[in-house]
């Protein structure tokens, strides 16, 4: 009996800290998630690189500017010996100095490269079109992650309190049979038995307690959170999905992210394929350079320094007329890419739509079971009601009034699983549909 007091208090304490916990909304939960969750802001990276990527500085529509420098520097030994004719003595010249220096400016812009860089140019812009679509399926896969652990906290909380009630229940029958057993009405067993039953209640209530803790770790998790988990949940569930199917199933054709998706890859392998044909095509170039040059020469030259500057320019063509089959080979493989990525997108439709009408089917199916949940409650709440007015009444055994308790909390536990259940099923089919993201929670 010791030991159960101890629980008593504990639970009383923990109780009265719960009291105190900040509540996190829905929407709160969700603001957390999109600003600390890490998946997610893997994702913002990965959408920011691609951003870089499809930017004009990476589209080779710029020209090239580069700048060269460089200085020589010689020690020789010579001897200079000229033609007969110029009638001059030859000239010896023993650690002879001279340099030489060299800057320029070159400068290299492609006028035509048959339109290679024009459909890379595009497909970097749906490539980040892609991530984009990416990063939201992130965060759609996130929240669905968020609310299956926010709904497990949610429904954990309710356990809690249903399993408070149940030991508030428990302890009032062991001492209504104290009582009896005092007065001579009831048998030692009665007793023994409310006894187990407070314990089992008791140790029930911690384990679920426990639980409970884990859980709100869990969504700690999700919501990139370090600290220690103080907190309490929003236990009210609404339910908004309100479009008919065939509505939502032209919404799942029409904003499904797994369906985009596929649509860009068919759009980027399309404009590869362009990209590689032109291969087949001559490409056009400019270059300009400005250079300046001097020589400081040694004293067997006749010339002691000079100094060269000057402006070049020119164009050039190019055109790989032949190149081994290479071009037609990356080709033919961009052709058969493109078919492939078609075909995949057939595949996901067929899954996708599956998945569509698997999804809103168990969404109808919950919602039933929660009605009929709903009502079951009730019978067992009418049930208890009545056992406990004939238990009171000694018409009835604590054994028949334990079977209408648990009966109660089983049935008002099947009802809030219910209810979790059906709205997990709900944001299913608003992920599927597309919709999710539109949604209020």
């Amino acid at each position: 009996m010791k030991y159960i007091k101890f629980i008593y208090i504990t639970l009383l304490f923990v109780g009265a800290v719960e009291a105190q916990e900040e509540t996190i909304s829905k929407a709160e939960a969700v603001q957390m998630a999109l600003e600390n969750n890490y998946g997610i802001k893997i994702a913002d990276n990965n959408l920011k690189i691609s951003e870089n990527n499809k930017s004009i500085y990476n589209s080779g529509f710029l020209p090239t500017l580069t700048g060269n420098a460089g200085a020589t520097y010689n020690l020789d030994n010579s001897e200079v010996t000229f033609l007969p004719r110029l009638m001059l003595d030859p000239i010896t010249a023993n650690g002879a100095e001279s340099s030489r220096y060299n800057a320029s400016m070159n400068l290299n812009y492609t006028l035509f490269d048959g339109l290679g860089r024009r459909y890379n140019y595009k497909q970097l812009k749906e490539q980040y079109n892609l991530t984009e679509l990416q990063a939201r399926e992130t965060i759609e896969n996130t929240l669905l992650q968020l609310f299956g652990v926010y709904y497990n906290v949610a429904k954990l909380s309710e356990d809690v309190s249903l399993m408070n009630q149940s030991l508030k229940i428990s302890k009032d029958r062991l001492e209504r049979v104290q009582y009896q057993f005092e007065y001579g009405q009831i048998n030692k067993l009665a007793v023994l038995n409310a006894e187990v039953d407070v314990n089992n209640d008791s140790i029930n209530l911690l384990n679920t307690q426990q639980l409970l803790a884990n859980s709100k770790r869990d969504l700690y998790v999700v919501l990139g959170k370090t600290e220690v988990p103080n907190f309490s949940v929003d236990t009210l569930v609404t339910f908004s999905l309100q479009s008919d199917k065939t509505t939502l199933f032209e919404k799942v054709k029409a904003n499904n992210v797994t369906l985009q998706q596929l649509e860009k890859n068919i759009l980027i392998s399309d404009f590869q394929l362009k990209s590689n044909k032109s291969g087949y095509l001559p490409s056009i170039g400019l270059t300009g350079t400005y250079g300046w040059n001097k020589n400081n020469n040694n004293s067997t030259s006749q010339v002691t320094t000079s100094v060269n500057t000057g402006l070049s320019g020119g164009i050039n063509l190019t055109w790989n007329i032949f190149d081994g089959g290479s071009t037609r080979t990356r080709v033919q493989n961009a052709k058969i890419n493109v078919d492939t990525q078609r075909l995949q997108k057939q595949q996901v439709e067929l899954e996708v739509n599956r998945d569509f009408n698997n999804a809103y089917d168990d969404y109808l199916n919950k919602l039933f079971i929660l009605q009929t949940q709903e009502k079951n409650v009730q019978t067992n709440t009418d049930n208890f009601n009545r056992t406990e007015e004939r238990f009171k009444l000694g018409q009835i055994t604590s054994i028949e009034f334990r079977q209408a308790q648990l009966n109660l909390i089983n049935a008002k536990n099947a009802k809030n699983s219910a209810k979790y259940d059906a709205k997990l099923a709900e944001l299913e089919v608003l992920q599927v549909s597309g919709d999710l993201l539109n949604t209020d929670f």
